[in-house]
């Protein structure tokens, strides 16, 4: 129940954000939050070399913290992504397909 409840939340952030023409303030904090969430577990789970932390998408994907705290792993991915706070191939990452998939967080200081 509760999972099901966060995705109706997250729906209707994204359905008010785009009737105001843009993500609210409050939505976009929920992702800045996020992505801060996702770089404090990349940092905690992976590999440091040549000032840039290293780590897979199955990684992350199998980390509990994250798990508990990212409302949505995927979307938190391409936020940052977005953002050029990370890097990886591709556009979307799915489970099992793209596990080694690695992901590299810039300027990880």
């Amino acid at each position: 129940f509760f999972i099901s409840c966060r995705r109706t939340n997250s729906r209707r952030w994204r359905r008010r954000a785009k009737q105001a023409g843009g993500m609210s303030n409050e939505a976009s904090q929920g992702v800045e939050h996020d992505i801060k969430l996702l770089v404090e577990g990349i940092k905690r789970l992976g590999a440091e070399k040549d000032g840039e932390i290293f780590t897979t998408f199955g990684e992350i994907f199998k980390d509990e913290v994250l798990e508990q705290q990212l409302e949505s792993l995927v979307g938190s991915l391409k936020a940052a992504k977005k953002r050029g706070i990370l890097t990886f191939e591709g556009e979307m990452l799915l489970q099992g397909a793209h596990d080694n998939v690695v992901i590299s967080l810039k300027n990880a200081s």
